[in-house]
């Protein structure tokens, strides 16, 4: 098992030191302009490394995943897209639809949809019946766009990833799905070079960027992992409200994102500097010590909805709770100011003034 997960690390290297010069010469590169304040222009083949890396070893180890000759093809699919977006700036309207289509070939193919939502409101359990391919593809759609939204800063997509990858893979090796918590343990090692790579710490001119490639195929990849564990008939692996803890993060900064934006009576998908990370630095933390902060907040909320899956605590009480911690989420981000001179206060520090 080391041998075959240090395989994968060493071709996951390998085919971003590859995609790198195909990125340069195919003009695949994220050139330095208005929000984009890096230096040079970096090869956007993070996303399509990976997707290599996976597709190579599920199609050279039948079996890993149910239907994987579809989920190959749809992560094929949106990395290709993501690439499109990439280089041409594609529609938000456009990567809608196919993100749509996407979802619409899973529940059509796979048969994977939201069939129940569990015991989330202490009424008794959900049965979605008709709504369940609508509320499907809502679902993938928003995890798709959520893990894009969150790709601001260096190595937060790559950690945020694998938080949410390695706190599947504990889950589903707990109630004995070996094989796709193996496949999880797989996407991580392949994540290990990219954020090495990402992070400069491989050197600054070997930098690359994961892409709308690589985020929309993550995205895909965590949804497709959450509905087949979540909706399993008699014996879901996960229940649904634990995987709101395991993309928590994400999940809440683009609600905030989309209902901020939707006041200001502005396009829910228009970039602006108001996620989180861009606060964290706002309010004075560097890029690392922002990476380091979200990166815990997230593996805080993962250890909760996974402890609230091993001791079976109420679904009620966890998807309450998770109510409590987003409305204290949406308070923090919209009066970020007040609160961390509150703290501050309370520790007996100076007030700051925070340059909106």
């Amino acid at each position: 098992m080391i041998l075959d997960l240090l395989f994968t690390f060493v071709i996951a290297f390998a085919m971003l030191f590859l995609m790198r010069k195909v990125a340069r010469n195919i003009g695949l590169v994220d050139i330095p302009s208005g929000r984009k304040a890096h230096t040079g222009n970096i090869p956007l083949v993070g996303g399509v490394a990976i997707c290599i890396t996976i597709v190579h070893y599920i199609y050279s180890h039948p079996g890993m995943i149910n239907h994987e000759n579809l989920f190959m093809l749809c992560i094929t699919a949106l990395t290709a897209i993501g690439m499109l977006d990439d280089k041409y700036d594609l529609s938000v309207k456009f990567r809608i639809i196919v993100q749509t289509a996407i979802s619409i070939v899973m529940i059509y193919f796979a048969g994977a949809q939201m069939q129940s939502l569990g015991n989330m409101f202490g009424i008794g359990d959900v049965i979605l019946s008709w709504l369940g391919p609508v509320i499907t593809v809502f679902a993938v759609i928003g995890c798709i766009n959520a893990f894009n939204m969150v790709d601001g800063i260096d190595g937060l997509l790559g950690g945020l990833s694998i938080v949410t990858f390695g706190s599947i893979a504990i889950l589903l090796s707990w109630s004995g799905e070996q094989k796709l918590s193996y496949l999880c343990i797989l996407l991580v090692v392949t994540m290990i070079p990219y954020i090495l790579m990402n992070l400069g710490l491989v050197g600054r001119k070997r930098k690359v960027f994961m892409g709308d490639a690589g985020s929309m195929m993550i995205g895909f990849t965590v949804i497709w992992l959450l509905i087949g564990a979540s909706q399993n008939p008699g014996s879901p692996m996960i229940r649904p409200v634990t995987a709101l803890w395991l993309i928590a993060v994400p999940l809440m900064d683009m609600v905030a994102i989309m209902i901020r934006r939707i006041k200001q009576k502005k396009s829910p998908f228009k970039p602006d500097r108001e996620h989180l990370h861009h606060i964290c630095q706002r309010i004075g933390c560097s890029p690392m010590q922002t990476l380091a902060l979200i990166c815990l907040i997230a593996s805080i909320f993962s250890g909760i909805g996974m402890l609230g899956e091993v001791y079976n605590i109420p679904e009620y009480y966890m998807f309450y709770s998770f109510l409590v911690v987003f409305s204290l989420y949406l308070y923090a981000l919209a009066n970020y100011c007040k609160v961390i001179n509150y703290i501050r206060c309370k520790l007996g520090l100076s007030e700051i003034t925070i340059q909106q």
